[in-house]
């Protein structure tokens, strides 16, 4: 899967069979709040939110950011995760 990190428009997202999906997220200092999951249900069930939201951490990892999961998606994946437990703010 193809994910695109957006700087300006403060987003990961990727394409899939037409349709867009997204993590959006917002910065307060050296902290990434993961404020939206969203993936349209045509090409839901497939994992490609879980893959966005390993992006937004992975990428604030190499980037020494913490992470606040906002959205109700990212806080549920991060409890799941408990190798990024170590990002969470």
């Amino acid at each position: 899967m193809d994910i695109r990190h957006d700087t300006d428009a403060q987003r990961f997202h990727t394409h899939v069979d037409g349709h867009e999906a997204e993590v959006e997220y917002e910065l307060e200092g050296d902290v990434m709040l993961l404020t939206h999951t969203g993936v349209p249900q045509p090409i839901g069930g497939r994992g490609i939110a879980g893959d966005l939201v390993r992006a937004a951490f992975e990428h604030a990892r190499r980037e020494g950011l913490r992470v606040r999961p906002l959205c109700a998606y990212a806080a549920a994946w991060v409890k799941r995760h408990g190798e990024y437990a170590d990002l969470v703010a």
